[in-house]
């Protein structure tokens, strides 16, 4: 398994993009808070910044009455995109799936125990599960152009 990596590690060098295995994805995504939901509002797509946690390799945030939470329960299939960088790399997961809030009380009570809390001092009262049915991440190395 360190030979593996040791490869990767050493293409992550020489290669400016590198594909991620589903297991990095999740991975990437539990180390961040801060991703971004996408849905459709009245036609139009719309993009939403929404905190979030992974729990049960599914992504799970918080909202109040109003445009996310309605757009999912109408577009109940959405994207779901979270990235960081450093200084000399960075990566991005886009998930594709369904979002659905919970509605049993196990569900409901599972949910809780993810110790998500709103960031504003609102009262965001809602969650919303992304169930994936696809997800896909990329890592970037930066630097100047090869030959250049």
């Amino acid at each position: 398994m360190a030979r593996i990596r040791n490869v990767a590690t050493m293409m992550s060098e020489t290669t400016p993009v590198t594909i991620l295995s589903e297991s990095e994805c999740w991975s990437l995504l539990g180390g961040v808070t801060l991703g971004r939901l996408v849905t459709t509002v009245d036609g139009e797509p719309e993009i939403f910044p929404v905190n979030f946690v992974v729990q049960h390799r599914t992504v799970l945030f918080r909202t109040a009455e109003g445009t996310k939470l309605s757009s999912t329960a109408i577009n109940r299939n959405v994207l779901f995109e979270a990235d960081d960088t450093t200084i000399s790399e960075g990566w991005s997961v886009v998930l594709r799936g369904t979002a659905r809030t919970p509605r049993t009380d196990d569900d409901i009570r599972d949910a809780e125990r993810a110790g998500l809390y709103p960031w504003t001092a609102t009262p965001k009262p809602h969650f919303v599960r992304i169930r994936p049915l696809r997800i896909t991440g990329r890592r970037f190395t930066f630097g100047p152009v090869p030959g250049n």
